[in-house]
């Protein structure tokens, strides 16, 4: 090879570079940008998820303790109309966590609300035909407060399942 050729390849080699340089580093940093909105999106996902699985918790919390509340208080005949207002108020907050819920979390936590929100909703039906003096045969406040009991190892699965979705494992 001569001297000249070697100068026309190296020429060329060197203006190839100067021209490729800058589409190179466009598509490393198109790429970089990729990668940090796919790593933003998961930590919104994630976030999104946590904050529902917080709301959800604590609405099925409160409105498990108010079902509780309102048997015993039916029981004791001193249930009013605003223990009936609380405990509205509860379940329809705990329906608006569930239904918020169903359209982010995964199928298996979906699994573990369902079984809950049977048994809850159960027990709210029940309560109600009790407190307006229209109870099914065996439905008594009694009776409501020992199938409410369901619900709390339920309650327990619910909260494990959305931690360990959340990767939060003891």
């Amino acid at each position: 090879m001569t001297a000249v050729i070697a100068a026309m390849i190296t020429a060329v080699v060197g203006v190839l570079g100067t021209l490729f340089a800058p589409l190179l580093h466009q598509r490393l940093t198109a790429r970089q940008r990729a990668e940090e909105v796919r790593t933003e999106d998961r930590r919104r996902r994630f976030e999104e998820r946590r904050a529902a699985y917080t709301a959800m918790n604590r609405a099925s919390r409160q409105f498990h303790t108010l079902l509780k509340d309102a048997l015993h208080r039916i029981r004791d005949g001193v249930y009013t109309d605003d223990d009936r207002d609380r405990l509205e108020e509860a379940r329809r907050d705990y329906r608006d966590r569930y239904a918020e819920a169903q359209m982010i979390v995964p199928e298996r936590v979906l699994t573990a609300s369902r079984d809950l929100n049977t048994v809850l909703a159960g027990i709210d039906a029940m309560a109600k035909r009790i407190d307006r003096r229209l109870p099914r045969e065996g439905e008594t406040p009694g009776a409501a407060l020992l199938q409410l009991k369901d619900a709390e190892p339920r309650l327990s699965a619910m909260r494990r399942v959305m931690r360990e979705d959340l990767g939060l494992t003891d």
